[in-house]
């Protein structure tokens, strides 16, 4: 065994892994990560995000001592799930999968080699021969897309919820809404330095998926929030002025068009209610768009100014408080 894998197998690894209605996935996934994680250092933090079947149940019964449970008091989605296993997490290395045994953990080892022979700060999965339906690949196509082409990070896959990320850039990420799309993205921006590697993709083993085509639209609502954050967060004026120039100018061709049909051709403008209407439209939008901005800012500056997470923990379980 090389140096650098003895660092690896000697680093406590923390696998974090939300989990929402997995009640007959979460034994066989611990089995899994124990097979594929012998000899290595390692915790596993399940967050429960408000499971309504058995879930709970099923993880506390393993009573195995490398698996710590956290319950969250209500649904917070997948993003907050993620964030609070990453606050809770104590390992050097931050890995995370998703619990419906899609992800293998056989991959990991692999890719923790990689992070730490070649210094990566994120090590990112590549599924190869995807066994999801298309409900859920057309919004990861349309994502991928979007960030190949608006930002210059090249990710093939971002949907894939294997990761291995350093500590540092884990504990950076700030989580929100439904931002877990994103995170790659979010890490690159934190100056990560980022390695894809192919990893397996199996058929969910049992549960239904929870993904549906909405997620397209969150896609795009998510993506430029990112790109206001990545290039306008410092210099907004760059993006409002540039906004209000064209709306200003498109005003005034309006105007002068209307002052010269009233006073060159005689007509009467006061019955042309469709270009008020346009210009309603389009400042609107603006306007919308402007506040969602605000008001995202807003939050972020709330919980971050003050030190605060967006969740709120109902417990956190480990079976050796029942020995």
């Amino acid at each position: 065994m090389s140096t650098n894998q003895n660092v690896v197998t000697q680093s406590l690894l923390s696998i974090v892994i939300p989990v929402y209605n997995e009640e007959d996935n979460v034994v066989l996934l611990t089995e899994k990560i124990h097979e594929s994680l012998k000899g290595y250092t390692y915790e596993v933090v399940f967050v429960n995000d408000f499971s309504t079947d058995e879930t709970v149940q099923r993880i506390k019964k393993m009573k195995d001592p490398l698996v710590h449970l956290i319950e969250l008091k209500k649904n917070y989605g997948q993003s907050l799930a993620l964030a609070a296993g990453i606050d809770y997490a104590n390992g050097e290395y931050i890995i995370t999968m998703d619990g419906d045994l899609q992800n293998d953990p056989c991959d990991i080892p692999n890719m923790l080699e990689v992070a730490i022979e070649e210094h990566y700060d994120l090590v990112t999965g590549i599924r190869q021969k995807r066994k999801d339906s298309w409900l859920k690949t057309i919004p990861s196509k349309v994502a991928n897309f979007l960030v190949r082409k608006v930002t210059s990070l090249s990710i093939k896959d971002n949907g894939c919820a294997l990761k291995v990320f350093s500590r540092d850039i884990a504990k950076n990420l700030n989580l929100y809404g439904e931002m877990h799309r994103f995170i790659t993205l979010l890490a690159y921006l934190e100056g990560a330095q980022i390695k894809q590697v192919p990893v397996s993709h199996h058929a969910r083993h049992a549960g239904v998926s929870k993904y549906g085509l909405e997620r397209v639209f969150k896609v795009v609502a998510d993506m430029m929030l990112l790109l206001f954050i990545r290039k306008y967060l410092q210099r907004p004026i760059h993006l409002f002025g540039i906004f209000g120039f064209f709306l200003i100018l498109i005003g005034l061709g309006i105007n002068v068009w209307l002052i010269i049909e009233k006073f060159y051709f005689g007509q009467d403008i006061g019955q042309r209610p469709l270009l008020i209407f346009g210009l309603m439209f389009i400042l609107a939008g603006v306007q919308l768009f402007t506040i969602g901005i605000v008001m995202e800012m807003l939050i972020r500056t709330y919980y971050e100014s003050q030190n605060k997470r967006p969740y709120r923990l109902k417990g956190v379980w480990n079976s050796k408080q029942d020995a």
